[in-house]
């Protein structure tokens, strides 16, 4: 069942469920915390689990033209200080990576760890910025159907889409819920959001990084050889999966992740 956060001129959804230590999922771009919801049931077996509606997302409002990561990271921390949670392990998925690292960058005393979920630390490159351009554009002309159909398929390896044919539906109706304006809200945030490589490099807070072997999204080999991790960082690369390893490879990735939270004191 969904929880409502009063949050400035409108309101902020959430699942809280589970007891012990607290980890946050941050959903990515198409996405509510919906598509969370069976990794989620599972991570609560052992932790206190909150999953985020982003602003403009699932249950949440809209707030402005622009959302940015850091304005999203802020709304995650004023919901879980509101909520008792005390220090918490974050774990975003895509976009929900570049909210994770803005939280480390600004607010790095709330966290125990954090998870770059099939996301990374750079600024949009200039073919990125015009691809998110193009995409405002078909949702202001009315025609968004004919794009987010196959940027969704594109989110799972190749050799999964029909193993997984019932999960990618069900993403496709999560992101068909999205309101156009919410999605044009995070491209623009997402266009300017800088660099955090420093952030990642400089391992102030333990980090977890997992990538999909076969993501479409993420070169995965490229990716690590621009990235110097830190002492306190692990690296997890699923072999059977594209930009969506909790669901494609759903025991491993929870339990690395629940392995890697216990460490984190």
């Amino acid at each position: 069942m969904k929880k409502i956060y009063s949050y400035g001129k409108g309101v902020i959804s959430y699942r809280d469920q589970g007891k012990g230590k607290v980890i946050v999922l941050v959903h990515g771009y198409l996405e509510t915390s919906e598509i969370w919801t069976g990794f989620a049931r599972k991570l609560a077996e052992s932790f206190r689990v909150i999953s985020v509606d982003l602003p403009g997302h699932g249950g949440s409002d809209i707030y402005s033209d622009v959302h940015t990561v850091e304005f999203m990271a802020t709304v995650i921390r004023d919901l879980t200080e509101d909520t008792g949670t005390g220090k918490i392990f974050l774990a975003g998925h895509s976009m929900g990576g570049y909210v994770a690292l803005a939280f480390a960058d600004l607010y790095p005393e709330k966290l125990t760890g954090y998870c770059l979920f099939h996301s990374h630390p750079f600024a949009d490159t200039p073919e990125v910025i015009k691809r998110r351009k193009m995409e405002i554009r078909l949702i202001q002309a009315g025609k968004w159907n004919m794009f987010f159909s196959d940027s969704i398929q594109k989110m799972f390896a190749s050799k999964n889409l029909e193993k997984f044919k019932a999960e990618l539906q069900h993403s496709k109706e999560i992101s068909s819920t999205i309101p156009g304006e919410a999605i044009i809200s995070v491209l623009n945030g997402m266009m300017v959001r800088p660099s955090r490589l420093p952030v990642m490099e400089e391992g102030r807070i333990p980090l977890l990084w997992i990538l999909g072997a076969m993501d479409n999204y993420i070169n995965c080999e490229q990716i690590q050889g621009r990235v110097r991790l830190p002492g306190n960082a692990e690296l997890c690369v699923l072999p059977d999966s594209g930009h969506m390893g909790f669901v494609e490879e759903e025991e491993h990735s929870l339990k690395v992740l629940a392995e890697f939270v216990n460490k984190c004191s």
